[in-house]
């Protein structure tokens, strides 16, 4: 049981002894014999009452009288109001409360007799615990005894002590006292003096203060005020000094001022050694904090204030215009200038902050700091670094934000190439100095230099392409002499992208930065690099354009390459950069396979390819309009191609599929769709894309004369600088995808898999133009049907069609060499005229063979025999060997030897033939069974839609 609790039971058990005498006094009262007052016996008088106390007085004994029991369920029996810790309870009225109101002498004498025995338990429990603890009890009145010892020794020091002092003071005189107090006035004198002194020094404190701030030693002006206000706060009780305090506390407040003026003037001018003086006394004054916060503040009043002088220096008028329309009142002549007047003075700001930004990672902190003050100076480090880390982030936002208002304060769509192109190198630039100097992507500078580019881009290239169509329409399609070497790399325009265009590699990742990756990247060391140099990146951007030459040139051409001053210009540079000598370009005599000196380059492929080193200009610097750039560059591939079908195919004789591809029947189909507008819709409206009305031949270009084989010369220089005009989109295809982001590779392929490739499709129908009409072929196909193809006997003699043939073969064999000494005739172009040829007069053949109605097995023989002393022949004269398309009449021919039963097989697989050669085969080759030619010829017309 708990020892609390015993407690608690023995103190109200020890009252249990005052209950006893008043229960035995009680009982005693109630066991006296009682006389009734009328002779009866209160039991007969209530019966039942009696009974019941009878029983009670039963309960009562035989209660008393039960075994006895343990004593821990004794003390767990024992009520537990008894163990509660209240003083206010009665334990002798708890016992009473709960008698009956009848009194019952055996009940009383039962509870007496509970209590009793649970008070010999409880006292039996309490002496159990005594001795239990008489042990630490012990322990405790020896350590009392201890401590009683204790104060017996010190009050024995005490008396001593007093003891001794007593016999001080008795033996302490007069004169030791007297000397003490002149002592003492000589120390106060001594103050006296040193105050006084000191007073006179803070008199004179004032005009050392302004020496210090004007020599710059603002820690050592700040020190001197401070010191001198701990003086003034000592010696405050001296009405001077409290006069003094005042006045030093408006220097004070004068010096943070010059303080605060001086760091206002290192945003645009900084300088280490004031820089490390402001720093210093602005941790003198215990605000270092509150200097950063105002740095940052003062950066961003110059940005406002620099970007708004600047500007205002070339408008003038009124300087409370807001800083936006102040913007949109520059003049285009002084747009230009004014944008590098406003990035320079705008760079100069950030260039000071990043040496700031540098003078506090290299600035090492002061070694004389207590521990306190090394706690507080690494939290002002912490803010500082965390200061300037965010600032500049905020700093180039404004900064974008004032070049981006002042780029959209004007219409740069008219602006001339060369000036738009160096706008956009001054963003590119100023979009580099972002990613440097806070990893920003400068969303604003990018937005609004992308809208201006739109509405650039969207006038200028409708304008190019007008030109390109006038270019075309008036282009005579004579060849320019270059060098055998020359390629779109060595054109002016492409100077400033030959290195990246030669080590230019594709993509492998999609992700790149907006920003041109190419030669002229300097992102890694832009700044120090500039600051190393003494220059900004501005006048970087000016240089480069003067070394190239480029403003001469497009002065002299200010509306662009397709301009008659460029044309003027191009015979100029050519002469200068790319003209073979002068023997070389003269006519020779050789055979055109030993004399081809160089490419075949019209005016028209220069002026291409000299726009399009612009655009590529133009998205080298700003990557975000490469995909519409690109675009509009292949509409120029386009043009050229359709034009050139359109010119030199218009007098097409021939109504043949095989001499178009599906490449370039596709390709052609889509140009006219995408590209070309009716003639009586204006190309200026938005709505039309960019689209061009159908240019017109110049007049000056003669297709109809036979002895210069109706204009193959023209044809051939035309489709060949457009083969050539391909080859050089296809060097700058690397660079292409380079610029353009994987997900939109899809139209680059399209473009040099189908339109690029489509260009030496061109080769056949336009070359066919030429040679259809160098041939009289109604004339031949009269000649085939006077020829009588029923003779018996084998024909050793072939038929006098044959030479009519040779002799317009021969005719035009010597009209192709005359060509070829007049221009350097590729091989591939003489193999693909004759090509051309080959394939016309086999189909020929087939067609007159076809309009026979009778043939015999002599007939067959005389086919065979004639067409082997063209073939012969033809490979003399051309040396192409075989000769082309042999097998078109070969296989025709012996299909006349075919059975029936073969036949049917043969019609069914050779499906290059047309239903009328077909009908003719199977008339002559079955003209005496009219049942099966009626049923193969009825095959055929059934197959014929499906064909």
């Amino acid at each position: 049981m708990d020892e609390s609790k015993v407690g608690v039971l023995l103190r109200k058990h020890i009252d249990m002894e005052d209950i006893k005498f008043k229960f035995l006094s009680l009982i005693h009262k109630q066991n006296q014999a009682k006389i009734p007052s009328m002779g009866l016996n209160p039991d007969l008088l209530n019966p039942i009452e009696s009974q019941g106390l009878n029983d009670i007085q039963s309960d009562a004994s035989h209660s008393t009288e039960s075994e006895l029991l343990p004593d821990q369920d004794i003390l767990e029996s024992i009520e537990s109001v008894y163990y509660e810790s209240d003083d206010c309870f009665d334990c002798c009225r708890h016992e009473l409360q709960k008698l009956p109101e009848v009194l019952n002498s055996k009940v009383i004498e039962r509870d007496y007799k509970r209590l009793k025995q649970e008070h010999q338990v409880v006292s039996k429990k309490v002496l159990q615990l005594i001795l239990q603890k008489q042990s630490l009890c012990q322990k405790e009145f020896e350590r009392i005894l201890y401590i009683q010892e204790e104060l017996q020794n010190a009050l024995e020091i005490c008396r001593s002590g007093r003891m001794d002092l007593s016999l001080a003071k008795k033996q302490f005189t007069t004169a030791s006292l007297g000397i003490l107090a002149n002592y003492q006035k000589k120390q106060v004198v001594q103050g006296l003096l040193h105050s006084l002194n000191t007073i006179k020094t803070l008199q004179r404190t004032e005009d050392r203060l302004q020496e210090l701030l004007n020599e710059g030693n603002y820690p050592g002006a700040i020190s001197l005020l401070l010191e001198c206000q701990r003086a003034a706060e000592r010696y405050k009780h001296f009405h001077c000094v409290a006069a003094l305090n005042g006045k030093l506390q408006d220097t004070l407040e004068q010096a943070e001022e010059t303080l605060d003026q001086t760091l206002a003037k290192m945003c645009t001018e900084f300088e280490v050694g004031t820089y490390l003086s402001v720093q210093g006394a602005y941790r003198l004054l215990g605000k270092t904090q509150t200097a950063m916060d105002q740095l940052h503040m003062h950066f961003t009043a110059a940005i406002h204030n620099v970007a708004f002088m600047a500007v205002h220096a070339f408008t003038g008028g009124d300087t409370k215009r807001p800083y936006k329309q102040l913007c949109q009142s520059v003049s285009h002549e002084t747009f230009l200038p004014c944008l590098i007047e406003l990035c320079k003075s705008l760079w100069a700001i950030l260039i000071s902050y990043c040496q700031v930004v540098n003078w506090h990672n290299t600035h090492e902190s002061w070694s004389d700091e207590t521990e306190e003050k090394d706690l507080e100076a690494t939290f002002n480090k912490q803010y500082v670094k965390q200061k300037l880390e965010n600032g500049m982030s905020r700093m180039w936002h404004d900064v974008e934000t004032k070049i981006s208002t002042y780029l959209l304060g004007a219409d740069l769509a008219y602006f001339k190439f060369e000036q738009f192109v160096q706008i956009l190198g001054i963003v590119h630039r100023l979009i580099e100095v972002g990613e440097e100097l806070c990893s920003s992507q400068s969303e604003n500078l990018q937005e609004s230099i992308r809208k201006q580019c739109s509405s650039y881009f969207a006038h200028y290239h409708a304008s190019r392409l007008d030109e390109l169509k006038i270019f075309l329409e008036n282009d005579g399609w004579e060849l320019c002499p270059v060098k055998p070497s020359f390629v779109v790399t060595q054109l002016q325009e492409f100077k400033s992208l030959k290195t990246v265009l030669n080590s230019c590699k594709p993509r492998n990742s999609p992700d790149e930065s907006t920003l041109s990756q190419d030669g002229s990247s300097v992102i890694g060391g832009l700044v120090q690099r500039y600051l190393d140099n003494g220059v900004t990146p501005f006048d970087v951007i000016l240089d480069e354009a003067a070394d190239e030459d480029i403003l001469a040139n497009i002065g002299d051409a200010p509306s662009g390459y397709f301009s008659d001053d460029s044309d003027d210009d191009i015979p100029e540079e050519l002469k200068c950069d790319f003209v073979d000598e002068p023997d070389q370009s003269k006519p020779s005599k050789k055979k055109h396979k030993q004399q081809f000196a160089g490419p075949m380059v019209t005016n028209t492929t220069l002026s291409v390819l000299r726009v399009c080193g612009k655009y590529l200009q133009m998205s080298r610097l700003f990557r975000s309009i490469a995909v519409t750039v690109i675009q509009n560059m292949t509409q120029f591939f386009e043009l050229c191609l359709y034009t050139v079908h359109m010119f030199f195919t218009s007098d097409l004789q021939i109504n043949s599929d095989t001499l178009y591809t599906p490449k370039l029947k596709l390709t052609l189909a889509r140009i006219r769709e995408t590209l070309m507008a009716d003639s009586a819709v204006t190309t200026e409206s938005g709505a039309q894309s960019h689209k061009v009305t159908q240019p017109c031949l110049s007049s000056i270009v003669n297709l109809t004369q036979p002895e210069k084989i109706h204009g193959l010369m023209k044809r051939v220089i035309a489709v060949e600088s457009l083969i050539f005009l391909g080859q050089q989109y296809e060097i700058l295809r690397p660079y292409l995808e380079h610029l353009v982001a994987s997900p939109c590779h899809g139209f680059l392929h399209q473009f040099y898999s189908q339109t690029i490739a489509a260009a030496t499709d061109l080769r056949k129908p336009v070359y066919m133009a030429a040679a259809s009409q160098s041939f009289d072929v109604g004339g031949i196909l009269t000649l085939m049907s006077k020829v009588n193809w029923e003779v018996r006997d084998v024909m050793s003699q072939h038929s006098s069609y044959i030479d009519n043939l040779l002799r317009d073969i021969q005719i035009l064999s010597m009209r192709l060499e005359e060509i070829g000494n007049r221009i350097p005739l590729p091989i591939i172009v003489y193999n693909s005229v004759w090509e051309n040829i080959a394939h016309l007069i086999t189909h020929t053949l087939v067609e007159g063979f076809s309009n026979a109605k009778k043939c015999s097995n002599g007939g067959r023989a005389l086919m065979q025999l004639d067409f082997t002393q063209l073939m012969s022949k033809f490979e003399k004269l051309t040396s192409l060997r075989p000769m082309p398309h042999r097998e078109y009449v070969e296989a025709y021919v012996k299909a006349y030897y075919l059975p029936e039963n073969i036949l049917e097989e043969w019609i069914k697989q050779h499906k290059e033939y047309s239903t009328k050669h077909l009908i003719g085969l199977i008339s002559c080759g079955c003209q005496n069974n009219k049942k099966t030619r009626q049923r193969l010829i009825s095959i055929i017309e059934e197959e014929r839609p499906s064909r």
